[in-house]
């Protein structure tokens, strides 16, 4: 079946089977390599892009459930916000291995364009979701902190 779809504002059409997961679309269809399958049932975040904005673990979203809303990867993500979480991240070298960095900070950003300082249970709260292998958990709350203090008054 056809669906047309936004991908990082271009748009897109693909011919897939009905039920197909977003992230086979986006890595298989599309091309776009940056998203990660990592556990396949929405509990390990590596497959977040954000749909309308919002983080959505593409792994369980059926490409037809996408619709008109927008679809922004790892590759399409940009602004202010994720300019500063990408520099705080190189600032404290927080990848090691690297797998679950997209979903990160996918998930980083959204955070912090919606709650441009949150506080450290606010921060748990948003990335608890995620699994790092190489437990650089802290490094991660601490980019999050620095970018979001980077960004200024609210």
């Amino acid at each position: 079946m056809k669906y047309a779809l936004t991908v990082n504002g271009e748009p897109r059409e693909v011919d897939v089977a009905p039920g197909t997961p977003l992230l086979w679309v986006l890595r298989e269809q599309v091309g776009l390599k940056g998203t990660k399958y990592g556990c396949g049932v929405a509990q390990c975040g590596a497959c977040t892009v954000h749909v309308d904005g919002k983080p959505a673990r593409s792994c369980v979203l059926p490409v037809e459930e996408v619709g008109a809303r927008a679809v922004t990867t790892i590759e399409g993500l940009s602004g202010p916000v994720a300019d500063r979480l990408r520099a705080a991240w190189r600032s404290l070298d927080v990848p090691q291995c690297g797998y679950c960095q997209s979903g990160q900070l996918m998930t980083a950003c959204a955070l912090l364009t919606e709650v441009p300082k949150p506080d450290a249970e606010q921060v748990e709260h948003a990335m608890a979701g995620n699994v790092c292998r190489c437990c650089t958990y802290t490094r991660i709350r601490r980019a999050i902190g620095m970018a979001a203090e980077e960004g200024g008054a609210p």
